[in-house]
This record gives C-alpha cells, sequence and structure tokens, in this order.
C-alpha cells in the first residue's frame, strides 16, 4: 500500500511540475531535463507478435482495408529496446507490406544508423496498419480500430523507448491536440517506454531545416537507451 500510495504521490508531483512549465509556453530551460508526462495505462498482456499478427489476420475492421494491398503490421527485433511509430503506410509499403521502405524510410534507416543501431536492432510499426487512400492521414476512428493491435505490439517489445514520428503518431498516442512542435524535445510515459516524439522523415525531406530538431531528439532517444541500460 506504502508503494502505491507513494506512486500515485510521484505522480501527482510530475503532474503539477507539467502544469507549471506552461507558463514559459512550453519550453523548459536548456538547462532543465524534459518533463515527463501521464499517459494512459492498462495492463500489459503476455503474448507475441505471432500471436498478435494472428489475431489481426486479413483484418476488415475499419474502412482502410477497403483499398490496401497489404496489412503493414511491423518489422525488426521482436525485443527491441527502441521502437519507432509512424503514421501509416505508403504506396511503397502497401505494396511490400513492410513500414518505411520508401525516400522517408530510407532517412530513417540513416537516423537509426546515426545513433548507432541499425534498423534489424530495433522495431518499426505504425499507428494504422493499413494504407490511407492517396496518403492522407488516418481519421480518428481508423486510429481508435487499430490502437488496441498497436498496444498490443508495443506490450510484446517491451521497448525501453518509444520514437513517435511525426504529428499524427504523437497526437494518437498521447491522446493530445498538441502539434509536434510543442511536443518535441519531451519525454512522455507510454505503456512503461520512455515516448519521445520528434518530426517524421517525410517532413524532414520536404524542410530539411527540421533536421537538426530531430538530431536533437535522436541525442535524447539515444541518451535515454544508455540510461536505462546502465540501470538494469
Amino acid at each position: 500500500m506504502d508503494a502505491d500510495r507513494n506512486f500515485v504521490i510521484d505522480q501527482i508531483r510530475e503532474r503539477l511540475r507539467f502544469y507549471a512549465s506552461l507558463t514559459s509556453f512550453g519550453f523548459a530551460r536548456e538547462t532543465e531535463a524534459p518533463l515527463p508526462a501521464i499517459a494512459p495505462t492498462a495492463p500489459v498482456r503476455n503474448e507475441t507478435l505471432e500471436q498478435i499478427r494472428a489475431d489481426l489476420g486479413e483484418c476488415v475492421r475499419c474502412r482502410l482495408s477497403e483499398k490496401r494491398r497489404t496489412i503493414v503490421f511491423g518489422v525488426g527485433n521482436p525485443k527491441a529496446e527502441l521502437m519507432f511509430v509512424g503514421e501509416g503506410p505508403g504506396q511503397d509499403e502497401d505494396r511490400q507490406g513492410i513500414p518505411f521502405v520508401g525516400a522517408a524510410g530510407q532517412l530513417l534507416t540513416k537516423i537509426i544508423q546515426a545513433i548507432d543501431l541499425t534498423r534489424e536492432q530495433v522495431y518499426i510499426a505504425n499507428v494504422v496498419k493499413c494504407r490511407p487512400p492517396n496518403n492522407r492521414e488516418p481519421e480518428p476512428d481508423e486510429v481508435e480500430t487499430c490502437r488496441p493491435f498497436l498496444d498490443r505490439q508495443i506490450d510484446a517489445v517491451k521497448p525501453k523507448v518509444i520514437c513517435a514520428l511525426g504529428r499524427v503518431s504523437a497526437m494518437a498516442l498521447l491522446r493530445t491536440d498538441e502539434g509536434i512542435t510543442r511536443l518535441r524535445g519531451r519525454v512522455f510515459s507510454y505503456r512503461g517506454a520512455k515516448l519521445v516524439p520528434t518530426y517524421h522523415p517525410a517532413a524532414l525531406l520536404r524542410d530539411p531545416g527540421k533536421k537538426r530538431a530531430c538530431w536533437e531528439d535522436m541525442k535524447l532517444v539515444r541518451k535515454l537507451l544508455t540510461e536505462s541500460s546502465s540501470s538494469a
């Protein structure tokens, strides 16, 4: 009971610190660590990625199934310490059934390599598993239909750090309407992992000026991974 009480007190304290940070328009001083926020939690399941994929089947749970070619489930190390979550499959992904294989995927590979990892060492998935028509953003009901499968993937992999790629991914995971510019550079909690939002690689291709901020986020990811390894 004491442990539960202390946990609740710590959560309240962190939430008050978060509210206090809003008085400075959401930006912490460079000397301060990013403030954690509280995200919804749920019981962690004990199942494999293979079991989750089998349960997903040839999914027709939402309208995205109507025009997709292939379900894009996820790829990478099933016990990865770092997991990337994007928005949804594009044309190349829909054809190959693998997330992030187009131009944005090639850039993501370079980003992963820049923090001394490989694609084989991380796990990559998307908020929705089917390509939205004309690469539009997934609708809220489509996101919510697919969310249980993403959450189950996270529970199965048990990453120490999740990197949310882009506004749609970050907003969906954190259930917030804050944009990626305000969310990035901060650390959140999600299903037992530290969550770091950053720009989607496609956004970096459109606006290379965002690459510097993305690199700062990736250094934060690397720092969190190092800290988690040293405390293990």
